[in-house]
């Protein structure tokens, strides 16, 4: 009898360890669709996705969320990997006391763009990696971006026990800071006068923000920022302005011309990290290579400017070339690190590297032009680049240099992400519905960019968000069908088809049922952020508003129902962009669009209580 008894506590004591065991954190990223997500596959950290059923374990354990966000190509996410998320010690104490969970944020720009804003308010800086302590009802308590491993050990040690010493104050307080976000739309119909005020506040942060010396905005580094620069080229198209037009020339000049421009393979890298565009982070994403293909086109007309179209159509080649998939569609970037783990390795050469591959002349006129006299500016090498201004003789010789070390860079691995979004294959449709324009012979491009959208980004209900490694990823958020909806319309009327402008009409009509609301947009259809509310106007970021995208397409679509959406939607305003017009430069052209645009079927405008299309 003892010994009966005996084996069933054994198996009593077993079959709870099995439990226990089944119960335990997973991570759950292994094989993922996302490259980026599953480079973290193998971690010892237990990776959970963004998902319901993650909060409610989180909810359940009354754990904090420990929300990693970056992307694939984010050097500093690879490095934070290395250093801290293969460490055992830390792996145990983020699997012990938090619920961890990894973020593609190309796969949730909504959540990422939440917690981006709740950083820049906590810290005064965003970036990637973005890791935020997340409550179990959804409210951000605490951010860090990039820490080293002992500091971010230590972060998580004070987190953890205050967690443990007094939880209910931390819920409370992430609650009140949150309380006071949600305010009422104002509303103002907008017009003339109203428009040349939201200009003459957007120039004038634009001459206090211009760096007259090396182009660009800023001081320290050097972004593209499209959605500014089309603005300014939209105001320069209808008013002259020679030192609007001079700041403008010199900044698409630098560049075109500096470190932001891989000369070699064509193309834009993301940034530079300097502020004379000279040192670039070397990853190279989608959405800005298309958007700086319009950006160019654009300019070339207004500014009558011929080798800015060759630009263009040069940034339009790397796409073609070094971004499309075979199965169709475009890749979402191209990393910053070799298959080595190395820093711009894919685009740097050593002397003796370009001695092998160029001639005598090509090799000299290199020395002048690349700065090949002084120290290789780089630990693995030289940028080829116009350092110095080539003359047209350096020029001509230069050419075929470029072409030979492009051929000789082939030999080189250079991972990419190979996810195909749909919002950045929709903003790659209109870059090339633009090149179409400019050159009939990307107008077979243009063709298959639309088919892939058709065939293998729109679904029954609407549009998926990625398709990877034969996976489809669901989760379409708004500035997916904005981007899809401008696009469609924009090959519609470069290939003088109709079926695209048919689809653009489904899917904008899906857009402005699932995430135009009375109190504002909704940056995803559904949100497990407290945090991520409705808004009145979205601003820009690296690529446009999608709010401001989808009214500007929505405009042209000639429909009467989602004609008085669009009307009402205009009458929405914000604070914000009152204090900062700067960062609403794609409101301020579709509100200049609507004012010149006759596409609206002339009825009275809809009532603020208007229902969504159904």
């Amino acid at each position: 009898m003892a010994k009966q008894f005996v084996a069933c506590v054994l198996l009593f004591f077993s079959l709870c360890a099995i439990g226990a065991e089944d119960n335990a954190l997973r991570n759950q990223l292994v094989n993922h669709p996302s490259p980026y997500l599953a480079l973290h596959g193998s971690d010892p950290v237990a990776w959970q996705e963004w998902n319901a059923e993650t909060v409610s374990r989180a909810r359940r354990e009354n754990k904090l969320l420990y929300v990693s966000v970056g992307y694939y190509a984010c050097h500093w996410c690879h490095v934070m990997q290395r250093e801290s998320y293969k460490n055992s010690e830390i792996a145990a104490l983020l699997n012990r006391d938090f619920i961890p969970v990894k973020v593609d944020r190309e796969l949730h720009t909504g959540l990422d763009d939440a917690l981006q804003e709740f950083s820049a308010q906590l810290l005064k800086i965003g970036g990637w990696p973005l890791n935020a302590f997340v409550t179990p009802e959804g409210f951000p308590v605490y951010v860090v971006l990039y820490t080293p491993p002992k500091d971010f050990q230590n972060v998580l040690m004070r987190l953890s026990d205050k967690w443990k010493d007094d939880n209910a104050v931390m819920k409370e307080l992430a609650r009140q800071a949150a309380s006071g976000q949600k305010q009422q739309i104002p509303r103002q119909p907008v017009n003339a006068s109203m428009q040349g005020k939201w200009e003459k506040g957007f120039l004038q942060q634009v001459r206090t923000e211009m760096d007259e010396l090396h182009g660009g905005f800023g001081e320290v580094s050097k972004f593209p920022m499209a959605p500014q620069l089309g603005l300014i080229l939209d105001i320069l198209s209808s008013k002259p302005d020679a030192r609007l037009e001079s700041f403008l020339r010199l900044t698409l000049d630098q560049m075109a011309s500096k470190g932001l421009h891989d000369h070699v393979n064509g193309g834009f890298f993301r940034y530079t990290t300097d502020p004379g565009w000279e040192t670039p982070h070397f990853e190279k994403m989608l959405y800005d290579n298309a958007l700086l293909v319009r950006i160019y086109l654009r300019a070339a007309e207004v500014l009558n400017e011929p080798r800015y179209k060759a630009l263009a159509l040069q940034a339009v080649d790397f796409m073609l070339d070094g971004m499309a998939s075979p199965q169709g569609g475009f890749f979402t970037s191209t990393s910053a690190v070799d298959e080595q783990g190395r820093e711009g390795a894919y685009y740097l050469w050593t002397d003796a590297e370009l001695r092998k591959v160029l001639d005598v002349e090509e090799y000299k006129a290199a020395v002048r032009v690349w700065r090949l006299s002084t120290p290789p500016p780089f630990e693995l090498g030289y940028l080829p680049a116009e350092w110095a201004a080539p003359s047209a003789k350096e020029q001509k010789i230069l050419l075929p240099a470029y072409s030979k070390l492009r051929e000789a860079a082939r030999k080189r691995i250079l991972p990419k992400d190979e996810k195909r979004n749909a919002g950045l294959n929709g903003l790659a449709l209109s870059a090339l519905a633009d090149a179409m324009r400019a050159d009939p012979r990307y107008r077979e491009a243009a063709g298959n960019a639309y088919l892939f959208i058709r065939k293998q980004i729109m679904g029954s209900d609407g549009l998926y968000k990625s398709v990877s490694r034969g996976s489809i990823l669901v989760g379409a958020e708004l500035e997916d069908y904005a981007y899809v909806v401008e696009g469609l319309m924009d090959y519609a009327a470069a290939a003088g088809e109709s079926q695209p402008r048919k689809d653009a009409l489904l899917l904008a009509r899906l857009a402005w049922k699932r995430f135009a609301t009375e109190q504002g947009w909704r940056r995803e259809e559904q949100t497990l952020l407290a945090t991520l509310r409705p808004e009145a106007v979205l601003a820009d970021g690296p690529v446009p508003s999608p709010s401001a995208v989808l009214v500007g397409a929505t405009l042209g679509l000639d429909d009467g129902e989602l004609g008085a959406r669009t009307r009402e939607a205009l009458q929405w305003h914000s604070t914000t962009m009152a204090r900062d017009p700067f960062s609403y430069a794609s409101q301020i052209r579709a509100y200049r669009k609507y004012l010149n645009s006759n596409s609206l079927p002339s009825r009275q405008p809809a009532s603020a209580g208007a229902q969504p299309v159904r």
